[in-house]
């Protein structure tokens, strides 16, 4: 084995051993229990059967998810949370695969931004259907890099790919936005070159690239309608994106804080890339230009949306950085070696590659048993409040915490929930009189009995869990992470 083909061995084996993690939060049980539905119902979920806030209503989620939720179920079916911790790690280092055929530059620049950039996205990798969006967005960038710079015909696979994602998750409106901007890059340059414009050359475009990305186009727009909701499906993400709620309480729909630890690669892969754009003595392809600010815009809207950018910056970086590197290289004439590899240097390659292959393979071995993921969940589910529902019975409608309604839906079938992680499902009215509820503000417990709560399971430190017990409730369990209370 070359020295070169370990770096890129052993790029792939860190990815993967990033990506290794305890993948299940709060809203991979509800992924689980509908994926769980539509295999023994044989059917895609339209209104909602989990909660009692909004039993009957349209739910239109599943019509853009059932397949990644099917598949999440299967999983975790045959191979319980740690068959989900290998599959996010494997889904995360299939999307960097097709980053990498994008980008340019030696083995070690290589190595060195893509490790980086899977560092940027790990802020909000789980087992959940948006990991689809990630790994396809990659597919589509890998195509359209492809097309634009001649080397690939493969539009052709955009359309079914769409098929795929529009089924998979509310995410596939980000492939139109990449194919809007390799559009508008070939529009540019096409009427650039071809003004004033005159019939022949119009025609020509038509039956050129500029026809193929508008046939593209509107295969894109037919390909999308596959979906049980049809032509409906497309304004479900702009829906979603104008629930209040979510800017106002649900983190990963906030600017990110670029405070925390985990934000700050975003920051070291930012002005990477600017001072390779600075330092380049090549001009900035408009599509570049358009990925990047495209990325940047949505990431400081959304936290959710950084992993589109540690797709994006990967390929823009290296292309500007390479040729810079290349000519400082030449200055301090520094030639790397042709040497062929003596048979001992291959045969310590393959020792090392193995030694580092066993150790991932420790790794998985320490996010695979269900033991261990049980350890780690239970410090932020309510396990023993569960467990005492399910012996006790007590009677009643629950209100219940946001974090843990998908926990419930799939752990306490009997106890429809007051609210979860569907805010789709749930809009603005039924969440802020949750927050307005924990918070007592101005509804203080009149949410309570205007849906016949009789019982209360949230964390303590809520002022709700607080005022309770001088309203007339009684403790009926209580640990370090949750109390409930009955009336």
């Amino acid at each position: 084995m070359s020295f070169r083909n370990l770096i890129f061995a052993l790029t792939f084996l860190a990815i993967f051993a990033m990506g290794l993690r305890f993948s299940m939060d709060t809203d991979t049980w509800w992924h689980l229990r509908t994926g769980e539905v539509i295999l023994q119902q044989r059917t895609i979920p339209t209104t909602d059967s989990f909660s009692f806030t909004r039993d009957g209503e349209p739910w239109r989620y599943p019509s853009t998810a059932w397949l990644m939720e099917l598949k999440l179920y299967f999983i975790y079916s045959w191979f319980g949370p740690g068959g989900l911790n290998i599959w996010v790690a494997a889904t995360i280092t299939l999307a960097f695969a097709f980053i990498y055929l994008s980008m340019s530059g030696g083995a070690f620049l290589r190595a060195f931004v893509l490790v980086l950039a899977t560092a940027v996205s790990g802020v909000y990798w789980a087992a959940r259907p948006y990991m689809a969006t990630f790994v396809l967005s990659a597919i589509f960038i890998w195509i359209l890099e492809d097309f634009r710079w001649g080397r690939k015909r493969r539009l052709i696979w955009l359309p079914v790919l769409m098929a795929i994602w529009v089924n998979s998750h509310p995410g596939f409106a980000m492939g139109f936005i990449l194919v809007g901007i390799y559009f508008v890059d070939e529009l540019v340059r096409w009427l650039a070159a071809n003004w004033p414009l005159r019939r022949k050359k119009f025609n020509a475009a038509i039956r050129g690239r500029l026809g193929a990305f508008v046939l593209v186009s509107f295969a894109l727009l037919v390909a999308a309608s596959l979906n049980p909701s049809g032509l409906t499906i497309f304004g479900y993400p702009f829906e979603t994106v104008s629930i209040g709620v979510l800017r106002d309480f649900i983190e990963e729909w906030q600017s990110p804080n670029f405070h925390e630890p985990g934000t700050q690669p975003f920051i070291w892969l930012l002005l990477l890339t600017l001072g390779a754009l600075s330092a380049s003595r090549k001009r900035v392809a408009l599509s570049d230009f358009l990925l990047m600010t495209a990325a940047v815009y949505l990431t400081l809207l959304a936290g959710r949306n950084m992993p589109l950018f540690a797709l994006v910056a990967p390929i823009v970086l290296t292309r500007y950085a390479a040729p810079s590197i290349e000519e400082l290289r030449k200055k301090l004439r520094w030639k790397p070696s042709r040497t062929k590899a003596a048979r001992w240097q291959k045969a310590l390659n393959v020792a090392i590659l193995l030694v580092l292959v066993l150790a991932v393979a420790a790794r998985a071995r320490v996010f695979y048993p269900d033991k261990a993921n049980r350890e780690d969940y239970a410090g932020d589910f309510p396990i023993g409040a569960v467990e005492y529902i399910k012996e006790e019975q007590p009677y009643g409608n629950l209100f219940n915490s946001y974090n843990w309604g998908g926990y419930l839906i799939w752990n306490l079938r009997d106890y429809p929930v007051y609210v979860d992680g569907r805010t789709d499902l749930y809009s603005d009215g039924v969440l802020r009189e949750w927050l307005n509820t924990v918070n007592i503000n101005s509804v203080g417990l009149g949410a309570l009995d205007r849906w016949g709560i009789r019982l209360v399971l949230i964390e303590p430190e809520w002022p709700l869990a607080k005022i309770l017990p001088d309203e007339g409730w009684q403790l009926l369990y209580e640990d370090k992470i949750s109390v409930l209370y009955g009336r």
